[in-house]
């Protein structure tokens, strides 16, 4: 691929996803003048869905969005085009161009790289700093290389880097997994007070239920979507959209969703595996029994709003619970609840026990739902 590189912002990762939250947002932004400028995506991995969706996205066409579901109590359904990725590239076959792009043309770089996206591999080693040499095989020594490669050639220049990895305070994470790479490569240590005090990495949320592909690119999403990114002296943002939400208070954020979206969808799961529920049944079919709707209000309005009341909270959770309803009501959203309930007795430990735990610190608040789901 000859094309050149030629993007303020550098994206790693080619999921649906990202086509209906961050370059969804960017394309809206570009429209009125308040993006950095367009996007070049790289594929990172070997896989052939992900080829076929760079290969897809390398003309620069763009992509269909399709946005359904339910908000503030209307249904949406609506099709959206997203123009803001003008090329693609696969980080092994086009490594050199990456290593020439990042050098001058990016200011921002977005990752979301998958579950395994910040495991390193043994193959890789300093012999890929120099000039010719092949892609490293782990995403955060591509981003290392990448990274020395503009230090350089400016090593005053200023860089801001939005991981989106379900990860909290996943810029916080991926900043220390680079520097640890860095010491154990045994680079210069001008190098590593590069990474740390001029990179700027950003600690973020990202959420937007993307349930379905559309063939051969672009996605099908929910409504709700947010990129709540933490406030940091220096971050360059790819743009402005008003999706995101720049924050002092990102744990607020953090909280709301383990502890009303995701409390949520396990306390379906855990009457589902109780009450020996049918097998296909999805969110939306759930939230149409009302007894089991009237326990998940419960759990909520008894158990959960009272730990966000004790921190002044109160207001804002509620409007975050009310986006909640808007998506578990969703008629479009095929959401299994078997799917959900897989992992269930871990996925319940982190989203009830900190509840529990931050409840017990309150005179007076009873949390036997919680209580016994733990027990059980």
């Amino acid at each position: 691929m000859n094309t050149p590189v030629s993007t303020p912002i550098l994206q790693f990762g080619t999921s649906r996803f990202l086509q209906a939250h961050a370059d969804l947002f960017i394309s809206q932004a570009l429209a009125k003048g308040e993006a950095l400028g367009k996007v070049t995506v790289v594929q990172t991995t070997a896989s052939a869905d992900s080829a076929q969706r760079v290969q897809a996205l390398a003309s620069g066409v763009g992509y269909p969005v399709r946005i359904q579901g339910t908000e503030g109590g209307r249904t949406v359904d609506e099709e959206y085009w997203s123009s803001s990725i003008a090329t693609a590239l696969h980080a092994g076959r086009d490594w050199s161009q990456l290593r020439r792009a990042i050098v001058k043309d990016v200011e921002v770089v977005i990752s979301n790289t998958g579950d395994k996206g910040y495991v390193l591999d043994a193959a890789d080693s300093t012999d890929l700093l120099s000039a010719n040499a092949p892609a490293p095989v782990s995403f955060p020594a591509k981003l290392l290389v990448l990274l020395h490669d503009r230090w350089l050639l400016n090593p005053h220049s200023t860089l801001s880097l939005f991981p989106c990895e379900l990860v909290s305070r996943n810029g916080d994470v991926l900043r220390d997994l680079i520097i640890r790479l860095a010491t154990e490569w045994q680079m210069a240590p001008a190098f590593i007070v590069y990474l740390r005090d001029t990179c700027r990495w950003a600690n973020s949320l990202v959420d937007r239920i993307v349930s379905q592909p559309i063939q051969p690119v672009g996605a099908v999403a929910e409504p709700y979507a947010i990129w709540a990114i933490e406030r940091q002296e220096g971050l360059q943002l790819p743009c402005t959209h008003p999706c995101i939400v720049l924050t002092d208070q990102l744990e607020q954020y953090e909280q709301f969703k383990l502890y009303m979206l995701n409390l949520g969808h396990s306390w379906l799961a855990e009457r589902w595996r109780v009450d020996g529920r049918a097998a296909e049944e999805t969110v939306y079919q759930a939230m149409g029994d009302a007894a089991l709707r009237q326990s998940l209000e419960a759990l909520w309005e008894e158990e959960v709003l009272p730990v966000f009341a004790a921190k002044g909270e109160l207001a804002q959770a509620r409007d975050y619970l009310a986006s909640v309803r808007d998506r578990f009501l969703n008629p479009f959203l095929q959401h299994r609840i078997a799917d959900i309930a897989q992992n269930h007795e871990e996925k319940k430990r982190r989203r009830f026990l900190p509840v529990l735990e931050q409840g017990r610190k309150i005179p007076g608040l009873l949390q036997p739902r919680l209580e016994q789901a733990l027990a059980r």
